[in-house]
């Protein structure tokens, strides 16, 4: 059991983890943004530390700055809360290589499971029921409408790269289906630099 971490999330998120901490014992100290350092939520941890300005990409997923947070706080572990950092699995790897430990699954488990055609392919292969999809990743909005009429609408289309809802659409004709699959990949881009 760790007595100490750094919670690396926002909002409602955050302080759940921080009630969960409390009731178990653990010192929580508070990572948050300069747009968040009148959050209610921070009140509630033991401590908190400013991992740096406003805009996501230069506090809550800079990892130097986090792992900087967790280094100057002095914590065993780092709770990233889901969103964010939460499946990055390259942040996984630099926690452990800094002897952080980091409260999810292992980097191997998130590379495995961050691809969601290589997801399906892993449950297949365990037996683990699937809903009928795609064998694998479908290169066009073209070839998953020939699919959606194989297995009949509605379907959903998801990017292969990502979580939290990102880069997923539900479609009911061919048309909704041919704009969802072209937002899908262009929002898994953004999100994710992977198109897929």
């Amino acid at each position: 059991m760790f007595s100490r971490i750094l919670i690396c999330a926002r909002g409602e998120i955050a302080l759940r983890i921080i009630r969960a901490c409390k009731q178990l014992g653990i010192s929580t100290v508070a990572a948050y943004s300069e747009a968040d350092k009148d959050a209610i939520y921070l009140d509630f941890a033991d401590e908190r530390i400013c991992i740096g300005p406003a805009p996501s990409e230069q506090s809550y997923l800079n990892i130097p700055s986090i792992i900087s947070a967790a280094e100057v706080a002095d914590v065993e572990a780092i709770h990233p809360g889901y969103g964010f950092l939460s499946e990055v699995s390259r942040f996984a790897e630099v926690c452990r290589s800094c002897n952080l430990e980091f409260i999810g699954p292992s980097a191997e488990a998130m590379s495995q499971m961050g691809d969601k055609v290589r997801a399906r392919e892993i449950a297949t292969n365990a037996k683990v029921p699937v809903v009928p999809g795609s064998k694998g990743a479908v290169g066009s909005g073209e070839e998953a409408v020939a699919l959606a009429h194989e297995i009949g609408y509605p379907v959903l289309v998801k990017a292969a790269m990502g979580g939290g809802g990102r880069g997923m659409r539900a479609a009911h004709n061919d048309m909704s289906l041919l704009n969802g699959f072209a937002v899908a990949e262009s929002e898994a881009g953004a999100a994710f630099g992977d198109r897929a």
